[in-house]
């Protein structure tokens, strides 16, 4: 291989992958050993071929050669590969060739066991690794290893002839045209498995076709099909994770007596000449395959798509339910980091209550279109009609990516046994006990943050008893009606808790969680982003959704705007009522914000850390339940949450009550009563309380403001 075309080819690899949006990640980087490497690779796009020799070489700084499917060598994309390294399956000299090269260690080897690209991703059939192709089943090739061992097994031989039959080494080292042994004989060889998945997997036309068109001499429908796939994921953006495994020595694996015979013979063996060790070697070779295969999709990365096409086939009902089908997988999603040996697309490692409340990523979105797209599912009756037949079909080979990507969905993650498992179990969990599952597993997670967070961020002498920022649950009579209650910033549950007594007599349940920062110390809260107490709140939506059939979701202050938010990100929500809502401050503390945020970004600048003003002091009206310094950070982020929540007030269209105190000293009247006007709400109610103190949910008169929340939500138990 001309190696100044590799590295200038590789220059135009390296300008293709930062043009295209494909989101590469790289795992298992610390896998790859010094030595002799053939990376073993699952094949699943045209991609792999183009991309994977010039990260691999950035991780092993050696150039890497590969097999490649013989209708690619013609036209230009022939003159490309060649010059990547690329050496054509058909090619006469290909085993000796890699075989030398792994002797040398001077280069290493991509070669996909597969044997070709696996579009429907089957692998799997009665419990064996089974290639699905256009041909039909095989096996998985056996050449990774068979080359590996071919290598190692010269090796060995080498080493034993340069002392007992010096004539043979001679010759050996003729045939593949060495002149030293040093560097032959201080080396292994391994092969190195690699999982390649990739999310989302979409096809589309794009102008990758017109492109491909002149490269490639008479463009088959096959490569059509391939390049429509493949440049969408370029194009539109993909999600590639490269995961390298353990590798494996395959020395090991040449300790058969028979075996050793051969490697100290005193004959001449040439290059394929037959061993009597042949068929040790071929059994050696398929226990190698076996353990490359089963490495390469233990690594898939799970995604939700994997998660909901898993579902799917694992449902026992041809009608689904949207809410059930998202809750099922919801739990899925939410226990996977729990599982040993799963790895985790990244968008599954953070919480997933989003799935719950408002699919602010569009995980479950996504996938229904696609799923109705190419008619998976139909709509009928305000239910989902599952279409097992087409789902399990066996689509023709080269168009399964464009026609059925929900199955391809489902067969990649086929090998992760526990994780069929696990969807299996919740595919056919009855409805009812799916939810308390739920509410059980996310109050317990509630609890549990809090406990950790108040063992981490405790101040001794700051920071408040636990029963001030522990959740509280009310339980009711009902389940018909439930509240969310949210307190405010720099507060707790407890701030909420009197409310919360009197709404638990009316018979409601109520739910007050604590919100990211609250409840601990204000060094906590520095650390905090207004996301951090979205989530909170969407946290306890979903709990009060499991537990009851409508819920009502309200809160005080900065918890108002929180409330606000889920009603207008939520169409779910019965109704919102927002006690004292910000959209302007008076407080002097948070007017004067700016300006130590501009002390702190001038002291970054020169490098005086220790002058820096992260707290200003805070005098609550609540002093055994609020902090007593307001991190600048928090006000930040309250700020920039109130900056995003204006434009979506008319979003609210449920029912909507704001109650404002008329002398409150931190929430103007003009501020809460512009969040009233923005409301999209057509029944809606403004209600002005004579209070001069701004926590009027507590102490003299705070019954007055219970009772016409309790009141406001009365009315939903007359129209439910």
């Amino acid at each position: 291989m001309n190696r100044y075309a590799y590295r200038t080819t590789g220059l135009a690899i390296k300008t293709l992958s930062k043009l295209s949006r494909a989101n590469i990640s790289v795992h298992g980087a610390e896998h790859i050993p010094d030595g002799a490497l053939i990376f073993a690779i699952n094949h699943f796009t045209r991609i792999e071929t183009l991309l994977l020799p010039y990260y691999i070489n950035q991780l092993t700084h050696k150039p890497i050669w590969s097999l490649a499917d013989k209708d690619l060598f013609n036209g230009s994309m022939g003159t490309f590969l060649d010059r990547v390294g690329a050496v054509s399956t058909q090619n006469p000299d290909r085993d000796l060739l890699i075989v030398r090269t792994l002797l040398t260690g001077d280069s290493a080897w991509i070669i996909y066991p597969e044997g070709r690209m696996v579009k429907n991703k089957k692998i799997v059939n009665k419990g064996r690794f089974m290639i699905s192709s256009a041909d039909g089943w095989h096996r998985p090739h056996t050449g990774v290893s068979a080359l590996a061992l071919r290598a190692e097994f010269y090796r060995k031989r080498l080493r034993a002839m340069a002392d007992d039959f010096p004539e043979e080494g001679k010759r050996l080292m003729g045939l593949f045209g060495f002149n030293s042994l040093d560097p032959i004989l201080d080396q292994s060889t391994y092969v190195v498995p690699v999982n390649v998945t990739y999310y989302p997997l979409r096809a589309h036309e794009n102008i990758l076709n017109g492109l491909a068109a002149r490269m490639v001499d008479e463009l088959s429908d096959r490569m059509v099909e391939e390049i429509m796939t493949e440049g969408t994921m370029l194009i539109s953006g993909v999600d590639m994770d490269i995961r390298f495994g353990k590798a494996i020595e395959v020395g090991r694996y040449l300790e058969d007596k028979m075996i050793r015979r051969d490697i100290t013979a005193r004959k001449p063996i040439n290059f394929d000449d037959p061993i009597e060790s042949k068929n040790r070697m071929r059994q050696a070779a398929d226990r190698i395959m076996e353990r490359y295969m089963a490495s390469i999709y233990r690594m898939t990365t799970v995604n939700h798509d994997h998660i909901f096409a898993s579902l799917l086939r694992a449902s026992l009902s041809g009608r689904i339910h949207t809410e059930t089908l998202i809750q099922r997988g919801f739990l899925a999603a939410d226990r996977i980091l729990d599982m040993p040996g799963i790895f985790c697309h990244q968008s599954l490692r953070g919480d997933q209550c989003h799935l719950l409340t408002d699919d602010r990523f569009q995980k479950f979105s996504d996938f229904l279109s696609i799923a109705l797209e190419k008619k998976i599912f139909r709509r009928e009756n305000g239910q989902l009609v599952l279409d097992s037949q087409r789902l399990n079909a066996g689509n023709e080979f080269h168009r399964a990516r464009i026609d059925n990507p929900v199955a391809v969905m489902a067969n990649e993650v086929e090998p992760l046994s526990s994780l069929q498992r696990s969807i299996r179990r919740l595919a056919w969990t009855p409805g009812f006990l799916l939810r308390r599952k739920i509410a059980m597993r996310l109050l317990k997670k509630d609890f549990r943050e809090f406990e950790d967070d108040y063992r981490q961020y405790y101040v001794a002498g700051e920071s408040h008893l636990r029963q001030v920022g522990r959740p509280t649950l009310i339980k009711g009579r009902s389940r018909k009606i439930g509240v969310l209650l949210i307190h405010g910033y720099m507060a707790a549950p407890m701030e909420v808790g009197e409310l919360a007594e009197s709404l638990g007599k009316r018979g409601f349940w109520v739910y007050s969680p604590r919100l990211k920062g609250h409840g601990t110390s204000p060094d906590d809260l520095a650390v905090r982003t207004f996301m951090d107490w979205v989530e909170s709140v969407d946290r306890g939506y979903a709990i009060m959704s499991c537990m009851c059939q409508h819920v009502v979701v309200g809160g005080f202050s900065m918890g108002a705007g929180l409330a606000l938010d889920l009603a207008a990100r939520i169409k779910n929500v019965a109704g919102v009522f927002a006690v004292c809502p910000p959209l302007q401050l008076q407080e002097f503390s948070s007017k004067f914000v700016p300006a130590v945020d501009a002390w702190n970004r001038l002291m970054k600048k020169i490098r005086l850390d220790e002058a820096q003003k992260e707290f200003v002091e805070n005098n609550p009206e609540n002093p055994h339940i609020n902090y007593f310094r307001n991190p600048i950070s928090g006000v930040r982020q309250l700020d920039r949450f109130m900056r995003t929540l204006e434009p979506r007030l008319p979003r609210v269209d449920v029912p909507a009550l704001v109650a404002q105190s008329s002398g409150d000293p931190v929430v103007s009247q003009r501020g809460s009563k512009r969040v009233f006007d923005l409301l999209g709400s057509k029944d809606k109610a403004y209600t002005l309380l004579n209070f001069d103190r701004h926590g009027i949910l507590l102490g003299d008169g705070a019954c007055r403001v219970h009772d016409v929340i309790g009141d406001f939500i009365e009315n939903f138990r007359k129209t439910i």
